[in-house]
């Protein structure tokens, strides 16, 4: 039977196609030979161009075509080195093979673009490729470890712990920074959040990235702070705003659930009815009630004043922070808010206006630049859904690597580009 005849880019340069079959099974098996004349020698790095043979067959996996999987099969050229004593020879090194790979580096990019957001046994399923092949190719292509040259400057630096096993504490702490571009950036995994492992981490980025370090967003863990102070003399410090409104809401939210219990007891059971759905409704912001919301809070105030002024409270406080305030005017505001606190007999946010009190410097650095952990709570999520989906991920290095992928792997495998457009291969339909 005869097929119409088709010639594809074949995306590696400097080579030659001499066969192209299909076997039994359906796969493409191209041989192709390298059109290079010369090689590196091993020992001195010249150009060498003398030829000594060739190494045994070698057989690569290819990009697929027609949903077919597509091997190439070369020899690998040797040449000798008149220079050298000994005369040692060198097998010639092709920019589109990696030494020992099984696959061609545009094979592996692939694989590497098909594992963003997707796990290891979904990627060999889908390419008929064996499990340690694609771990392999993730271990070669990823670094375990940041490669600080590929930075001018760090900007914003992002603090933050993750559980590796849901229920315990072994908590690893994901360092990430935010470029002046935006891009966010993994940057380390850490094995613990002592302080002392933190301090080692910061002290081994290179001294002139540290400067360009100008802010440093975390949550209150005291850890964190006094590691950035230590080592980052000249960065801000800011506790990330929203781990600041989790604690002033949960002391509102504490005294909702004493005073509904009390009400159940005090109230008719027809009329705390009424009060039924008020959770949601008082969790909140005033701006974003409904009519029918609005109603609820006011039949669930009218029962409980203490629980109005402490709503009241919690949203004078979300506004400040909303404000376009210098840190000096903020803090003037807030003390005056805590005054007024303390003044109004609530002690629902007794803890909060402690951490005030002890951390208000960090807090109020947020009027600052307005920078907050936004970006390091994203990646967090990212990498909660990244161990959902792996099944967890205990091995340090794997995490690394893998968070890198999906943080990086669209920028850098998503528009793949062909090493070559002139070498092409055409089949007609034979087969052996």
């Amino acid at each position: 039977m005869t097929y119409p005849h088709i010639s594809i880019p074949l995306d590696i340069p400097d080579v030659r196609v001499l066969d192209v079959h299909v076997s039994h099974n359906g796969d493409y098996v191209i041989t192709i030979e390298s059109t290079l004349k010369t090689a590196r020698c091993r020992q001195c790095g010249q150009v060498i161009g003398k030829p000594h043979g060739y190494d045994d067959w070698v057989t690569l996996r290819h990009l697929s075509i027609l949903g077919h999987p597509v091997y190439l099969r070369y020899r690998p050229k040797r040449y000798r080195c008149l220079r050298c004593d000994g005369k040692p020879t060198t097998t010639q090194q092709v920019r589109w093979h990696e030494s020992n790979s099984p696959q061609t580096k545009t094979y592996a990019d692939h694989i590497l673009l098909q594992l963003v957001n997707a796990t290891i046994e979904d990627v060999s399923a889908k390419e008929q490729l064996g499990y340690d092949a694609v771990l392999g190719i993730v271990e070669r292509r990823i670094a375990a470890r940041v490669d600080w040259s590929q930075f001018r400057s760090l900007d914003v630096l992002g603090l933050d712990e993750i559980a590796l096993k849901k229920g315990h504490r072994d908590f690893v702490v994901i360092v990430t920074a935010r470029l002046a571009n935006q891009r966010i950036v993994l940057l380390a995994v850490l094995p613990d959040r002592d302080k002392d492992t933190v301090v080692k981490f910061l002290r081994s980025i290179p001294e002139a990235l540290r400067k360009t370090i100008h802010t440093v967003c975390s949550d209150m863990y005291a850890g964190y702070i006094n590691a950035v102070k230590e080592v980052l003399k000249q960065a801000l410090v800011v506790i990330d705003r929203f781990h600041v409104a989790k604690l002033y809401r949960e002391g509102a939210d504490a005294l909702r659930k004493q005073e509904l219990k009390r009400l159940r007891q005090d109230l008719p059971a027809p009329e705390y009815k009424q009060l039924k759905g008020s959770l949601w409704a008082f969790r909140k912001n005033k701006a974003d009630l409904t009519p029918s919301e609005a109603e609820l809070l006011a039949r669930l105030f009218s029962h409980s004043p203490q629980l109005e002024l402490a709503y009241t409270f919690r949203e004078e406080l979300t506004a400040i922070f909303e404000l376009k305030l210098s840190k000096s005017e903020a803090q003037v505001k807030i003390q005056d808010w805590q005054v007024r606190v303390r003044g109004s007999g609530l002690t629902c946010f007794d803890s909060f206006l402690g951490t005030l009190d002890e951390r208000m410097d960090e807090i109020t650095n947020y009027f600052v630049n307005r920078h907050n952990s936004g970006f390091i709570e994203g990646l967090n999520n990212k990498v909660k859904v990244l161990k959902r989906r792996c099944y967890g991920l205990l091995n340090l290095d794997h995490l690394f690597q893998r968070i890198s992928l999906d943080l990086e792997g669209y920028r850098l495998y998503g528009s793949r580009r062909c090493l070559s457009t002139t070498t092409a291969w055409g089949y007609h339909g034979n087969s052996q």
